[in-house]
């Protein structure tokens, strides 16, 4: 009897396996070439992330970590509190959880080692409804004091998640450079976007999914993930700590430990071109 048990134990884990491997090739992009620091590879000692809510600097936990142990000053922009969030759980009164997710985004920002950091109070889900102008000159002016060589930001056409708030400050980002650029002013002379891998998006994410898939570029890089940053930085975002869990319908830990690289397009804007 007992080797009755020791089989269907042992099937147990074969399809364990199996399935680990088959979510795992969904998480990975071959067009992407491995680094063990984008920040590195392209030799930037200054970064500036500009993102559209507190949370979205878990999309670069592994870049920003990396960069740091090698020394790299880093800042960040998130252009609102994160108040129209929906709470998984529910921490707080709804009309405090701007307050309480800004201070979330302050404490894991120091949990990843960013040397300067500021949250916005843009209305969470009205960004496209602020000036452009006003944003432009805002980011504009985080770059000229914050100097960074490499800016990490969303991707314009997709916002990596199909967010219109993230879709308008990657807008914003690159509107505020070109314009340092062509001022003669000082600008990065990177933009990296973080890239949610492609069979990933078309596999699970629906119609969301197959939007974002089709309008963000090619990675041109992949680093690892940092899977202990990860999960620490959804227990700082209490108010959000269970987000990815719903989403992709498992354990935190265990999404990280299959999507446990991080992809980008990263451009060098010096010569107009995607580094590789």
């Amino acid at each position: 009897m007992y080797w009755v048990l020791d089989i269907l134990a042992g099937l147990a884990v074969l399809a364990a396996a199996a399935v680990f491997l088959r979510y795992r090739h969904l998480f990975d992009d071959p067009a992407a070439r491995r680094v063990r620091s984008v920040a590195g590879d392209v030799g930037a000692e200054r970064i500036l992330a500009v993102f559209a809510h507190p949370d979205d600097e878990q999309l670069i936990n592994g870049l920003l970590i990396s960069a740091r142990t090698e020394g790299a000053y880093l800042a960040m922009v998130t252009a609102t509190p994160g108040d129209a969030g929906t709470q998984s759980p529910v921490v707080c009164r709804q009309s405090e959880l701007g307050i309480i997710r800004k201070a979330e985004a302050l404490k894991n920002g120091f949990a990843l080692g960013i040397d300067d950091q500021e949250v916005w109070d843009y209305p969470d889900g009205g960004v496209p409804d602020i000036p452009v102008e006003e944003l432009v000159a805002r980011v504009a002016d985080a770059i000229k004091r914050y100097r960074p060589d490499l800016v990490v930001a969303f991707w314009p056409a997709s916002g990596a998640t199909g967010h219109k708030d993230h879709m308008r400050m990657g807008l914003v980002a690159e509107q505020a450079i070109e314009r340092l650029r062509a001022g003669g002013g000082a600008a990065p002379r990177f933009v990296a976007y973080p890239l949610i891998p492609r069979r990933s998006l078309l596999k699970l994410g629906r119609r969301t999914g197959k939007f974002v898939a089709e309008n963000q570029p090619l990675p041109t890089h992949s680093t690892p993930g940092n899977t202990a940053s990860k999960v620490r930085g959804w227990q700082i975002h209490a108010a959000q700590a269970n987000y990815v869990a719903k989403a992709y319908k498992m354990p935190t830990r265990l999404l990280y430990m299959i999507w446990d690289k991080e992809f980008y397009a990263v451009r060098d804007l010096e010569t107009g071109t995607w580094k590789s």
